[in-house]
């Protein structure tokens, strides 16, 4: 994989807009259509969030986010944290069919990073938590 660039910041909620710049820099830099960034966007985020939200206890701690390309020529997010353990892909899908009032609280946002991403993949190595995130350059769905 071609690393393009990378930012470490603390993984604080302070931190998001900074983020997002980044990451749709990246993307627009690699030539990506709106409809890609949006969509990237909106998985980095709802990711993020999760990570500066749940990730560390009271000590805080860092997130490090990478834009790369593969040989697949897939322009690719890969968000790293030391915080605890949590694979989203193991995540179960909420009932988005059941009524609304019987629906349980949360899994939503990790439900659309898995739908609007072409990939999404999960490691846990060397005490860290690495999410990625795929998306065609094409920008096909």
């Amino acid at each position: 994989m071609l690393i393009l660039e990378t930012i470490k910041v603390p993984a604080k909620i302070e931190s998001l807009h900074q983020c997002m710049d980044f990451v749709a820099s990246c993307a627009q830099k690699q030539g990506l259509d709106s409809r890609s960034i949006n969509r990237i966007e909106l998985a980095t985020d709802e990711a993020l969030v999760n990570i500066f939200n749940y990730a560390y206890s009271d000590c805080g701690g860092d997130v490090e986010i990478s834009c790369m390309i593969d040989h697949n020529a897939m322009f690719v997010i890969e968000i790293t944290d030391s915080g605890v353990p949590f694979n989203v892909l193991d995540a179960p899908d909420p009932d988005i069919a059941a009524d609304i009032e019987q629906r349980k609280i949360g899994g939503l946002g990790i439900f659309m990073i898995k739908k609007i991403m072409d990939d999404v993949q999960y490691r846990r190595e060397s005490g860290k938590n690495y999410l990625t995130l795929k998306v065609f350059k094409t920008g096909s769905c």
